[in-house]
């Protein structure tokens, strides 16, 4: 479904020869980018993959079991759209925003780091 007009892309949800998905949200969340998470920042996220997104102006972990999704945390929600997540070498998470959002308009990307809260 296109996620702006909730109009069908096209009438397939599954191709022979093709794998289906093993997790989908409906509506979309816009997926941008997504990791899994190896770092020590976030110990109890050793694994996890950590995803962004546009639409859904959210930041999601899933928790995997084997191939399936085990839980869906939203850790995020309501910042704006987000472009891009990724792993810095010292293990906190970095997340580019859209410049067209909330004001960043012009302005170059703003680029949010995510740092624990010394709790575990």
């Amino acid at each position: 479904m296109n996620y702006r007009t909730g109009i069908a892309i096209h009438g397939a949800t599954h191709q022979d020869g093709m794998e289906p998905p093993v997790h989908i949200w409906v509506p979309s969340i816009g997926v941008t980018g997504m990791l899994f998470y190896t770092g020590d920042a976030f110990p109890d996220w050793r694994g996890d993959m950590i995803v962004a997104s546009l639409r859904g102006e959210q930041l999601v972990r899933l928790t995997l079991d084997g191939q399936q999704v085990a839980r869906e945390e939203i850790l995020i929600h309501g910042i704006g759209r987000i472009r891009d997540v990724r792993q810095g070498p010292e293990g906190i998470i970095y997340l580019a925003m859209d410049g067209d959002a909330r004001g960043f308009d012009g302005d170059p990307t703003p680029i949010v780091r995510l740092i624990p809260t010394g709790a575990r």
